[in-house]
């Protein structure tokens, strides 16, 4: 029982036919570690968490691990959800799919409704199903990009992000950064104390924060201006290739003067000087999270040379690859 002044957040987990249970047993684990984290600590804020499985009427529960489900509600008595998770499926998600017409609708309805949802793997291809992903960015499990791209071609596919967020609906790619984006969660609803201890319970090994540029956001650019909004998001997607004003300009049928003018007015920056950034920042994520050499980092990140990345690099952050890969290897395995 809460008293007054405690938010109740209605959490639904829908369970599916074919589902792996990993993504839904975890995120729901970590939910609960929260809740029990919440009530021991008195900086967290006041929220209830009431978390419960829903299922579509006749869906048959026995997945292939074995393991069965008691739902706790039907998908028609399951209303007033803040947020919805959606399992990941087995193998290929097509046949589950098209038996989904009940949950699709109920997707629709909550969504209209103002919930948050959030698929993972191959159960974004529910959110795609309802139409909701439309012109909109999305991720999915590796193995079924080009599935999904040629079965929902108006979805935005960013292969190289393992979360996306377009409003208030959210794609994992993997079971591993649901962890993540759950972990986001329970930082925005009961503070970063309690997120933190949740992570620390359930990630023991290095992970990438769920602040990383994984994190792809569909508003990270609030100017109005549409064409730019598109030419940022085409550099994002295509920052290993060498780029030119030019050729972004024919690309996108304007002049050079235009370009770099209208740029300017919207993002306060410059083309050149916007794609150094990404690609610094890209470059800056491989020294602290791969060991690739300086000169595959350069190469993966747009530069061929990779002298000029280290000057260039040295430049934008007053330190070399080699002594910033060395410091962020420290921080990550510092115990205070």
């Amino acid at each position: 029982m809460t008293d007054n002044t405690t938010q109740t957040i209605q959490i639904t987990f829908v369970l599916s036919e074919h589902m792996l249970t990993t993504g839904t047993t975890l995120p729901l684990e970590m939910l609960q570690t929260a809740q029990l984290a919440r009530h021991q600590s008195a900086q967290a804020s006041p929220v209830n968490l009431a978390m419960r499985t829903a299922v579509a009427l006749g869906t048959q529960l026995p997945t292939p691990t074995g393991m069965r489900w008691a739902p706790d509600a039907t998908l028609a008595e399951a209303g007033n959800n803040d947020i919805i998770y959606l399992p990941a499926l087995w193998r290929n998600p097509r046949p589950v799919l098209r038996r989904a017409g009940a949950l699709i609708e109920w997707l629709k309805e909550q969504h209209h409704n103002g919930a948050t949802i959030c698929g993972v793997g191959t159960g974004c291809c529910f959110l795609a199903e309802a139409g909701l992903l439309d012109d909109k960015v999305a991720t999915t499990h590796w193995h079924y990009f080009d599935q999904f791209q040629k079965n929902y071609p108006n979805v935005q596919l960013k292969r190289q992000h393992f979360i996306t967020q377009a409003g208030n609906l959210y794609c994992a790619a993997s079971v591993n950064s649901l962890a993540d984006l759950t972990v986001y969660f329970i930082q925005r609803l009961m503070g970063k104390t309690v997120a933190s201890h949740v992570e620390r319970h359930f990630s023991h090994e290095i992970r990438r924060s769920y602040e990383s540029s994984a994190f792809y956001e569909d508003t990270s650019h609030p100017h109005p201006d549409e064409t730019i909004i598109q030419i940022q998001l085409w550099i994002r997607d295509n920052y290993s290739r060498p780029i030119t004003v030019a050729d972004l300009a024919r690309r996108f049928g304007m002049s050079t003067r235009t370009l770099n003018r209208r740029f300017k007015n919207a993002t306060d920056t410059t083309p050149l000087a916007y794609l150094r950034e990404i690609r610094i920042k890209i470059a800056r994520e491989l020294l602290k999270t791969s060991n690739l050499s300086i000169v595959e980092v350069a190469e993966k990140s747009g530069y061929q040379d990779s002298a000029y990345f280290a000057e260039l690099f040295k430049q934008q952050l007053g330190t070399t690859p080699s002594a910033y890969r060395e410091m962020v290897r420290a921080k990550l395995f510092r115990t205070d």
